[in-house]
């Protein structure tokens, strides 16, 4: 497989070398600036897009994701993104143990919910081990407990017309909540659930407390934390800049993180 993945660097030299050539670019330094040119960040989508067709084309859609034992938990979780969200609202569920917390399910959906954190811990649950792969280039091992999202996604009865999944979080960072998105692939995986337990305790408030969400074919970034709502949609033009996450917005993450 890796003979037909680029990966994004050697795309984006690649990429800089097709655009210069062509005279479309002055002479930059650093990829940085290569990758902001237009010509390039047209030709890295395209790439990327072409690179998680790859990726869906050659493997099985419920490959699961490698699953360890708890011999092999990190003694150290560290949290990625957000430790403690801001404002008063979140201050006062959290002293409360989250037993008021909702989580809502909207968008396309025939049956539109508001879950409790009971109602999430009702559910059939699963638990896996798994390793957590950040965008930053450290990883660890943890234990999750939760529903399968698919369970949920079947409960609200998605419509057809869903293609996507989007995540609201209550976590504000600079001007807006955080959110994600998946596809309905990785959306109706078997190791896709949202987490309410780790490591055998209740999740903490620097790994997202009350709910996270855990999707381990793909990397950190898109496990969105402190969950408040799941929406299906048909398309991700309206959510936020249109690249259906927070970072994918700002800084041109990949918007599918497979690993």
């Amino acid at each position: 497989m890796s003979g037909v993945l680029l990966p994004r660097r050697r795309l984006i030299a690649r990429a800089g070398g097709l655009v210069a050539a062509a005279g479309a670019l002055p002479l930059l330094s650093g990829c940085d600036a290569i990758s902001e040119a237009p010509a390039v960040r047209k030709i890295l989508s395209m790439g990327e897009e072409m690179n998680r067709a790859s990726q869906r084309a050659l493997m099985d859609r419920d490959a699961l994701a490698r699953e360890f034992t708890r011999a092999d938990l990190s003694p150290v979780f560290r949290s990625n993104g957000t430790k403690l969200p801001d404002g008063a609202a979140y201050a006062v569920h959290a002293a409360a143990g989250f037993a008021d917390w909702r989580i809502t399910v909207s968008g396309l959906v025939a049956r539109p919910l508001s879950l409790s954190m009971a109602d999430i811990r009702a559910m059939p649950q699963r638990t896996q081990i798994t390793r957590h792969d950040c965008v930053e280039g450290w990883s660890a091992i943890g234990e999750w407990t939760g529903p399968q999202l698919r369970r949920i996604l079947e409960a609200a009865g998605v419509k057809d017309r869903a293609r996507y999944i989007v995540f609201r979080c209550a976590d504000r960072i600079d001007d807006a909540f955080y959110y994600e998105s998946c596809d309905m692939v990785d959306s109706l995986h078997p190791q896709t659930i949202l987490a309410w337990a780790m490591n055998g305790a209740v999740l903490p408030i620097a790994n997202g407390a009350p709910l996270r969400l855990r999707i381990e074919r793909q990397l950190g970034y898109k496990h969105a934390k402190y969950l408040t709502g799941i929406e299906a949609v048909a398309s991700l033009d309206q959510i936020g800049a249109g690249k259906g996450g927070f970072w994918e917005d700002r800084i041109d993450y990949e918007w599918y993180a497979g690993i």
